[in-house]
């Protein structure tokens, strides 16, 4: 793929490494985005004269901050939590809460910097967010986790509300760890508003939104599919991860008739070449959430399936490629290796899991590639409609949380070809498709403010 040759375009980079030194997660983002962008406003001179891609790449406010809790042999721990609040121009901040070790201001920025994309692309009135903590839920006690959560709000509570910034779920933060700090939240201000996605529906929370990442990233990759006169039925699929967007990839990949034949976790991955049927998986999800075990248990059940310690499941042939663990999971190499072995499609469940290289290596095969901030939008879209049914004091079915999810994944399919198609080819560009049509939308409103 060629890069942006526009004149300003490693002017402006080079501004955005100096500005951020050693943030690299960012700055891969950026670049990411920018490679399209640039190309798109070469002509298009008032989006030059108000730096609009300068400004939506500079977040509004860092907030960081100290989170102070106490274990249970009583010591004195020390956390930093974050909160990224990138750019409101089209809504309120929305974006997930991350705890986990790997944690960094870059990490967030990136995140809250792709979630300004995503969120446009939905259709929805969000703007992008992004925050967390370098803590580590994993092998913390309930109470332990409740005390660092309850922590972490009274400090989070003065900068978000339901009209200013909406914190959702992510890796680490689940319904236990949303639970504890609306609760926090409820306590300290004496509010019950939608201040945080992904509640229990007992308090809030909305139907299919734990369904709704991975199921989103199967509906686009159908969509990228019959748009080329394909489809997943029977297609073999290599799914990573094996969290809660996995699971439900998955589940999704089953509905529509596809082969799912591998999951994996930090420690390496399973390929099953029978497939992981509906039996299997459930087998997987009790295994990972009642007793929190390890996916390398699935071969003491499944004699047939093998566990390979410490690699990654892109070697195994497949036709459709789903990355739903984590960032710069599926580098180059691997993609190369996808390639060869036949891949036609790659559905981005998780942030960024494709390296830059990767990513213009799928574009170059032409592959059929949903980078995240569209493939897996659809957990936005829904926390989107959880905030719509709290402002309404209003509870919607499964079957209309349905529709409405196939109806926003096939409306962010439509926005990607607006700008995704190639010149002389009928293939779609879907990275250039969605970097543009989310810029856009953020771009003529923050025009449509002036300098602000």
């Amino acid at each position: 793929m060629a890069v942006s040759d526009h004149v300003g375009f490693e002017e402006f980079m080079e501004g955005v490494k100096k500005r951020n030194p050693g943030q690299t997660e960012f700055i891969q983002a950026v670049r990411e985005v920018s490679e399209d962008v640039f190309d798109f406003i070469s002509d298009k001179e008032e989006y030059h004269e108000y730096q609009i891609l300068r400004r939506i790449a500079e977040p509004d406010r860092v907030v960081s901050f100290r989170v102070c809790w106490e274990d249970d042999q009583n010591n004195i721990r020390v956390q930093r939590g974050w909160r990224v609040q990138n750019n409101n121009a089209i809504g309120p901040y929305k974006g997930g809460l991350r705890f986990h070790p790997s944690v960094t201001e870059s990490v967030l920025k990136f995140l809250a910097f792709e979630q300004t994309f995503k969120n446009s692309l939905t259709g929805l009135p969000m703007g992008g967010g992004k925050g967390g903590s370098n803590f580590n839920p994993k092998g913390k006690s309930d109470h332990e986790v409740m005390r660092f959560c309850q922590s972490f709000m009274t400090e989070l509570y003065r900068h978000v509300g339901d009209d200013v910034d909406i914190p959702a779920g992510d890796i680490g933060v689940g319904a236990r760890e949303i639970g504890y700090m609306f609760g926090q939240y409820k306590r300290i201000t004496n509010q019950f508003t939608g201040v945080l996605t992904g509640k229990g529906l007992e308090y809030g929370g909305s139907r299919v939104r734990t369904e709704a990442t991975g199921y989103g990233a199967v509906y686009f990759a159908q969509n990228m599919l019959e748009q080329a006169g394909n489809g997943m039925d029977g297609k073999i699929c290599v799914v990573s991860g094996s969290g809660n967007v996995a699971t439900h990839a998955v589940e999704k990949i089953l509905h529509l008739g596809g082969k799912p034949v591998t999951l994996s976790d930090s420690q390496g991955f399973i390929h099953d070449p029978d497939g992981i049927d509906h039996e299997k998986l459930q087998w997987v999800k009790e295994h990972k959430t009642r007793t929190r075990g390890r996916i390398s248990d699935y071969v003491t059940a499944y004699k047939n399936a093998t566990f390979h310690k410490g690699q990654r499941p892109w070697g195994v042939p497949c036709e459709v490629a789903f990355p739903c663990a984590t960032q710069n999971e599926l580098n180059a190499e691997e993609a190369r290796t996808l390639v060869d072995n036949g891949c036609i499609a790659v559905s981005e469940g998780a942030n960024m899991p494709t390296s830059l290289d990767g990513a213009h290596l799928f574009r170059d095969a032409k592959v059929l590639f949903g980078p995240g901030k569209a493939a897996n939008a659809g957990g936005v879209a829904l926390s989107g409609l959880e905030m719509s049914q709290n402002s309404a004091r209003l509870s919607w079915d499964e079957n209309r949380l349905q529709d409405h999810l196939k109806e926003v994944m096939a409306g962010i399919h439509e926005r990607c070809l607006e700008h995704g198609g190639v010149a002389g080819s009928d293939h779609i560009d879907y990275v250039r498709g969605s970097n543009i049509a989310g810029f856009v939308k953020v771009a003529k409103a923050m025009l449509a403010y002036g300098v602000v």
